[in-house]
């Protein structure tokens, strides 16, 4: 496996976590009314897990010798005070971020990197439960 392939599809990953680092940020202040003080706080904890997530990304990237993107995704973040379509856009970067480590794993088990398959798959595994709970709140 091609270590210039795999650092591409990590940056990918690290770009998606600061779109939703602002996303989350964003939607945070934004959220209004019944539903700020439950949301507000979930947005917030949102972007300290993206935080995290971000940092063992760029980590990995830095082991393998790569270069960091300082960029975030280019997707559009949606501006609305409406929770619903804050829930539904959150719904649709948690997806993107779960399909997107979920293509990264097998590259890391080709290059038998235990270590760091064990902490991206960490991290798969948070994307796939916020997809779930997201999911769950739009029922």
């Amino acid at each position: 496996m091609d270590t210039g392939e795999i650092i591409e599809a990590l940056n990918k990953a690290l770009a998606w976590e600061m779109r939703a680092i602002a996303m989350y940020a964003h939607y945070s202040a934004y959220v209004s009314g019944i539903h700020r003080p439950h949301l507000s706080v979930y947005f917030s904890n949102e972007v300290t897990e993206s935080i995290n997530h971000a940092a063992t990304v760029r980590s990995a990237i830095v082991k393998l010798d790569g270069k960091a993107t300082t960029e975030r995704a280019p997707s559009e973040i949606v501006h609305t005070y409406d929770y619903s379509v804050m829930l539904n856009e959150a719904y649709g970067t948690e997806k993107t971020a779960s399909q997107t480590y979920e293509a990264i794993l097998p590259m890391i088990e080709a290059i038998g990197d235990n270590e760091l398959y064990d902490a991206l798959e960490v991290i798969y595994f948070d994307e796939l439960r916020s997809v779930e709970e997201l999911r769950m709140m739009l029922k």
